[in-house]
């Protein structure tokens, strides 16, 4: 079947340097045994294991905008295998990506999970949506205190894993302490055995 990913991103100017590279035979007329367009169990959790990511969108002069998007985990919900939704709050109020969206509803996601080296790139159509809708409820972080001003649908078009090749491993201040808690936790014990020695040890020399 096509790779839907492929087939959005290989535009003429595209498919020229890949010729020019000598590349176009590997992706000309690509097939795969899997569609791209819509979401299996496998990217609805690492979705929902996320809290951050980062969206392009172009503006009507035709620069583009990367934005970073972060939030308690798992704040960019999976409404269906094709759509995913999250509540856009206020910030410095530039609304550069919303402007962006209103002109052309095209954006593209790229999410990344740092320790596991694994990269999700997500093309989608996203419609603004208000804060009081349906969707708000399903979108809301109860212990998030920023305010919400609308809500971001994202109708899936394509998506593609990423090779994990420079993916640098980082860790969160979280991941880090549940890693280092048996190590504390041993540290502790040894502190209290040695306390416990050296009080033995005054003992027997008072003796």
């Amino acid at each position: 079947m096509p790779y839907g990913f492929l087939d959005i991103a290989t535009t003429p100017s595209v498919r020229a340097e890949q010729q020019a590279a000598g590349s176009d035979r590997v992706y000309q007329n690509y097939k795969t045994d899997r569609a791209f367009d819509r979401f299996t169990p496998d990217e609805v959790a690492f979705i929902a294991a996320r809290d951050s990511f980062y969206m392009a969108t172009a503006s009507e002069t035709g620069w583009p905008y990367v934005q970073h998007r972060g939030g308690p985990r798992g704040f960019l919900k999976v409404i269906d295998e094709k759509t995913l939704a999250f509540a856009d709050y206020r910030g410095n109020r530039q609304y550069i990506s919303a402007g962006n969206l209103a002109a052309d509803a095209r954006a593209a996601l790229i999410l990344v999970d740092y320790p596991a080296r694994a990269r999700l790139k997500i093309y989608t159509h996203v419609e603004a949506v208000p804060i009081d809708s349906d969707l708000a409820a399903l979108v809301a972080e109860p212990d998030y205190k920023a305010r919400p001003e609308r809500v971001f649908v994202l109708r899936l078009a394509a998506f593609d894993w990423n090779c994990p090749l420079h993916i640098t491993p980082r860790y969160t201040e979280t991941e880090i302490a549940a890693a280092m808690a048996p190590l504390r936790d041993r540290v502790t014990a040894l502190e209290a055995e040695n306390e416990e020695l050296r009080a033995r040890l005054a003992n027997a020399q008072g003796s």
